[in-house]
C-alpha cells in the first residue's frame, strides 16, 4: 500500500469521528490539519480543539486514526483553536481551563495495563504483584510500576528495599522474581508522607513512566492508588492504556465504589478489560471445603454491570499475607495453592481478553 493510499484510508476514518458541535465530522469541521503519512506507515496531524469541543475528541481522532490497517505510529499535537472551526489559535483568558493533555504511546511499555480498585483493602497490590509474576512466569517481559505513591506497597512484596541506581541520566528499576519495578516506596524514606497535590503527583508519574531504562517489555502493569484522583487522570493523560483492570471484593461497598472507578476509566476513553473479586471465599486448608465468608457474587455482579469478562475470583488463603511480608509472591511461593492458581489463572485471562482488544 503507498503512502497516498494509506492517507486516504485515514482521512475516511477521521470523516466517521463526529463533531458534536457542528453534527458534522472533524475532517469535515476543518479540525485536522497537516496530516502526512510517510511509507513506513507513521501518521502526524495536529488537531485543533475549540474551547466549546469535550476533551475527549482529540483522543476518539487517535483511536480512529491508530484502528486503520496499515498505521504503525501515530503522533497527534493538539492545540486550541479559536470557537469557529478552522480559525487562529486565541489567547487563553485568565482563569481559563487548557484542554488535557494528549496521551502518548511508548511502545517500548508493550500493552499497558492500569490496575485499579474503588476503596482501600481489597488487595490491589497482592493481585498487581502476583499477576505481573505470573506473567513472567509465562515468559513475557513485564514491568511493574507502584503508582500507589500514598502507600507504596510493591518492593515490600516483591521482596526488594534498595535505592535504584542512576547511569547515565537514567533510572534503573530493579528486579525480581523476573519482573523489573519501580516505586516512590524506593525512592523516600519509609516513614515520609506523602503530602502532594494533583501536579507533582503527574510529575512523579511522567518521571516513573519516561526516566526509566525499562528496555523493551510486552507488558506495563501499574498498581494506582484506590479510589478516581490525581494519580489516575496523570497516568490516562500521559500514556496511551490498552486497559483496566478493576480489584473489588464481594461486599456491595466494594462493589459500588469499584463501579465509580470503572467508570471514571470509561469517561476519560480507557476500556476496562475485566474484573477481579478478591477474597472471594475461604478454602480450608485441611478438608479444602470452601466457604463464603461475605456475601457471594458481588466480583460477577460488577461484571455484569460493565458489560466485561470476571477474569477470576482469588480466595482468602491462610498464610497469605505472611507471604507478602516477606517478599514472596503466591504465584512462586505456593503456586499450588489455591489462591495462586486462582492468580496465574487472572493473567492468563488478561492476555486473551488483550488479544480481542483493538489497539
Amino acid at each position: 500500500m503507498t503512502a497516498a493510499e494509506l492517507k486516504a484510508r485515514v482521512e475516511h476514518a477521521l470523516a466517521r469521528v463526529a463533531h458534536p458541535r457542528t453534527g458534522g465530522d472533524v475532517l469535515a469541521a476543518g479540525l485536522v490539519k497537516d496530516l502526512a503519512v510517510d511509507d513506513a506507515g507513521a501518521v502526524s496531524f495536529t488537531f485543533l480543539l475549540g474551547p466549546d469541543d469535550p476533551g475527549s475528541l482529540p483522543r476518539e481522532a487517535r483511536k480512529a486514526v491508530q484502528a486503520v490497517d496499515g498505521v504503525t505510529a501515530v503522533r497527534m499535537h493538539v492545540v486550541a483553536a479559536a470557537a469557529g472551526p478552522g480559525g487562529p489559535a486565541p489567547r487563553r483568558a485568565p482563569g481559563s481551563v487548557p484542554p488535557p493533555p494528549t496521551p502518548v504511546e511508548l511502545p517500548h511499555l508493550g500493552r499497558v495495563i492500569a490496575v485499579s480498585s474503588g476503596k482501600g483493602g481489597v488487595g490491589k497490590s497482592t493481585v498487581s504483584a502476583n499477576v505481573a509474576v505470573a506473567l513472567a512466569r509465562a515468559g513475557h517481559r513485564v514491568g511493574l510500576m507502584d503508582a500507589d505513591i500514598y502507600g507504596p506497597n510493591i518492593p515490600r512484596m516483591m521482596g526488594v528495599d534498595r535505592k535504584p541506581p542512576i547511569v547515565e541520566g537514567k533510572i534503573q528499576p530493579l528486579a525480581a522474581h523476573d519482573v523489573k519495578l519501580i516505586s516512590l516506596g524506593l525512592i523516600v524514606e519509609r516513614d515520609a508522607p506523602a503530602i502532594w497535590r494533583g501536579p507533582i503527583i503527574m510529575k512523579v508519574i511522567q518521571q516513573f513512566l519516561r526516566d526509566v531504562a525499562w528496555g523493551e517489555l510486552d507488558f506495563f502493569l501499574v498498581d494506582l492508588p484506590p479510589g478516581t484522583g490525581d494519580a489516575q487522570l496523570s497516568l490516562a493523560q500521559t500514556v496511551e492504556i490498552r486497559g483496566a483492570v478493576i480489584v473489588t471484593t464481594p461486599q456491595e461497598v466494594a462493589v459500588g465504589d469499584s463501579l465509580r472507578g470503572a467508570k471514571m476509566f470509561e469517561r476519560v476513553g480507557v476500556p476496562v478489560l475485566g474484573v477481579v473479586e478478591n477474597m472471594s471465599y475461604f478454602v480450608c486448608p485441611h478438608c479444602g471445603e470452601r466457604s463464603d465468608v461475605f456475601l457471594a457474587g458481588g466480583g460477577a455482579r460488577l461484571a455484569a454491570e460493565l458489560g466485561v469478562p470476571l477474569l477470576g475470583q482469588v480466595p482468602l488463603q491462610a498464610g497469605l499475607p505472611d507471604l507478602a511480608d516477606a517478599g514472596r509472591p503466591v504465584v512462586v511461593a505456593e503456586p499450588d495453592s489455591p489462591a495462586a492458581r486462582a492468580l496465574a489463572a487472572v493473567a492468563a485471562r488478561l492476555v486473551e481478553t488483550l488479544a480481542r482488544v483493538p489497539r
